[in-house]
């Protein structure tokens, strides 16, 4: 499916001003067309973070925390089984340890994926009953965990739930759970203005207003506090990985995360991630939380048992840190192994699906051999092929199929799901998400009625245009600009969901091409003119060959192989 390729706007005026106040010229232009106005956009430090008091129910969780601190209560966290509710838990953990939470008072628990399911169920309180807590905290989750927040209620808990999802819905409107304290800048009345916080980012900013409620009550004053800076490289790897928008705070967050890691001050827990990627941490970027450091931790949540992530996260025994890292690297290799399988088999069952006008408006996949671990990252490699929505289930311990899915701009799949539910009242046992990512829980009879019922929706929302995948980019890049300076440049920036890396367009006449790996398209191709220069080019996943005159889109990389470094051309999409 040939892409539509788009050029982003460059305001002149801006990208002028950003260069004037010492913006690197490139720099300045990629940044402009991504919405930046002034140069105090790119101010990273900390004092720019948004202020945790307008993040409704904050001051009422520091306060329930604050008591259970000071009255020695045992506090469990109740985890998540992906990256983000992984770190949110290290971050819980570690920061209620910091500000005065006693040894012993700490605990968790982690739902496995195949056995509990998703979220704060009956189920997880009976089995964080073991630890004899007080006082609950969700991370990542709970915001529709009504059961089981009403279950620990009735147990006698105090139930803290820190969340980013969409809250449930029904014909009257939005449905919360009887939570002690709700945090969720999602959640009805919140002023927040970043509501692109990612699981983990909500309980740093819990663990801030925590901190300013015991500073208030003289536990310590400013000079002395402690310092939850140094929980910010868990909080950039969390938010990096689980796709959130990187609006400005969300950049400032990451930003700062970085800046520790490459400095070497990190957990050792992440420095062990880094050396079992083969990734250097003096050089760290967010391309690493999301393409190296993230899908190990989320490896022992789809595959195993999140609690072995969680644990590297929060040891500060680097020879233990180590071990738990290289585990995690093994079953992200076996996840890898998992997911091709699958890929395989989705394909066949595409090639049987698709009709002779091509893919339907949204695509949804069952086969009794998928596993339920790997739906999720699947769904986005079917959807990234044919640029539609797309569910992929696996068959679950309970006989119910459990469904993934990723969306396509223009198509928001939580409020999809909403209306199937609506439209058919039953077939979905339980859903929940985001517009780009949504879960839900069907009977396996009813699979045949929601593919019917997702196509529908799809047919009525989406228009042509957008069932074609368009590519933005920045335009030609300098030859200037071609050297091991610009990925540096680049590298050391910020880059994520909603503040794209950058992906230049050039024309190229192609002078070599060949397949390496049976599947990746090796190319030599001169750059700039007739008499331009030669440059190397690959294209990952594509197999077919290109004409000799051709416009590439890619991203500037630079390649390490046997201690020798490489520039070459990273192809995204290519156009006669």
């Amino acid at each position: 499916m040939t892409p539509s390729i788009q050029v982003r706007d460059v305001p002149p005026r801006v990208a002028h001003a950003l260069e004037q106040a010492g913006v690197h010229p490139l720099l300045a232009r990629l940044f402009a067309a991504r919405g930046v106005r002034t140069p105090d956009d790119l101010d990273d430090g900390l004092a720019r973070l948004l202020p945790p008091d307008t993040l409704k129910g904050s001051a009422e969780a520091a306060a329930l925390l604050a008591d259970a601190i000071d009255a020695g209560h045992r506090i469990c966290v109740v985890a998540d089984y992906d990256c983000d509710g992984a770190t949110a838990c290290a971050v819980a953990l570690r920061g209620l340890a910091m500000l005065g939470a006693a040894p012993g008072t700490l605990g968790h628990v982690v739902p496995d994926r195949q056995v509990h399911g998703y979220g704060l169920t009956p189920t997880i309180v009976d089995l964080a009953m073991a630890q004899r807590p007080a006082v609950l905290v969700t991370v990542d989750n709970g915001i529709a965990s009504e059961a089981g927040v009403a279950h620990a209620r009735a147990l006698g808990l105090k139930v803290l739930i820190t969340d980013h999802h969409l809250p449930a819905q029904d014909a009257h409107g939005v449905r919360l759970p009887e939570a002690d304290v709700i945090v969720n800048p999602s959640q009805p009345g919140c002023a927040f203005r970043s509501k692109a916080l990612a699981g983990v980012g909500v309980m740093f900013y819990v663990l801030l207003a925590l901190r300013a409620e015991l500073r208030q009550r003289g536990r310590f004053d400013a000079a002395s506090q402690p310092k939850l800076d140094a929980l910010l490289d868990l909080v950039a790897l969390g938010t990096v990985a689980d796709v959130v928008k990187l609006d400005d705070n969300n950049r400032r967050l990451v930003a700062q995360g970085l800046k520790r890691i490459r400095a070497g001050r990190m957990q050792p827990g992440i420095a062990a991630l880094f050396a079992a990627a083969g990734r250097s941490a003096q050089r760290a970027s967010a391309f690493d939380f999301g393409f190296a450091l993230g899908p190990r931790i989320n490896a022992a949540g789809r595959l195993s048992d999140m609690s072995l992530g969680i644990e590297c996260l929060l040891t500060d025994d680097p020879t233990r840190a180590a071990a738990l890292a290289a585990q995690l690297d093994a079953i992200n290799r076996e996840r890898r192994e998992v997911e091709a399988g699958m890929r395989e088999q989705a394909t066949v069952l595409l090639d049987r699906l698709m009709p002779e006008g091509g893919a339907p408006p949204a695509l949804v996949l069952f086969d009794p051999e998928f596993h339920e671990g790997v739906v999720g990252i699947v769904a986005g490699r079917m959807k990234d092929r044919l640029h539609r929505p797309t569910f992929v289930f696996a068959r679950g311990n309970d006989g119910l199929l459990k469904g993934s899915g990723r969306s396509i701009p223009g198509f928001h799949l939580r409020d999809a799901l909403d209306l199937v539910s609506k439209r058919h009242p039953g077939v979905l046992k339980k859903f929940g998400g985001h517009a780009m990512a949504a879960g839900c829980t069907l009977g396996e009879p009813d699979f045949a009625t929601f593919d019917a019922a997702l196509q529908a929706v799809a047919s009525e929302w989406l228009q042509p245009e957008a069932l074609t995948r368009t590519v933005a980019t920045d335009g030609p890049l300098a030859v200037e600009y071609f050297c091991a300076d610009t990925v540096a440049r680049i590298d050391a920036q910020v880059w994520g969901q909603g503040f794209e890396a950058p992906v230049f367009l050039d024309e190229v006449e192609v002078l070599q091409q060949r397949l390496v790996g049976e599947k990746h398209l090796k190319l030599r191709v001169r750059h700039g003119g007739p008499a331009g220069p030669l440059r190397d080019a690959i294209w990952f996943g594509h197999a077919e060959a290109l004409p000799q005159r051709v416009r590439l889109a890619y991203r500037l990389n630079l390649d390490e192989f046997q201690g020798q470094q490489r520039l070459q051309m990273v192809v995204e999409a290519a156009v006669e």
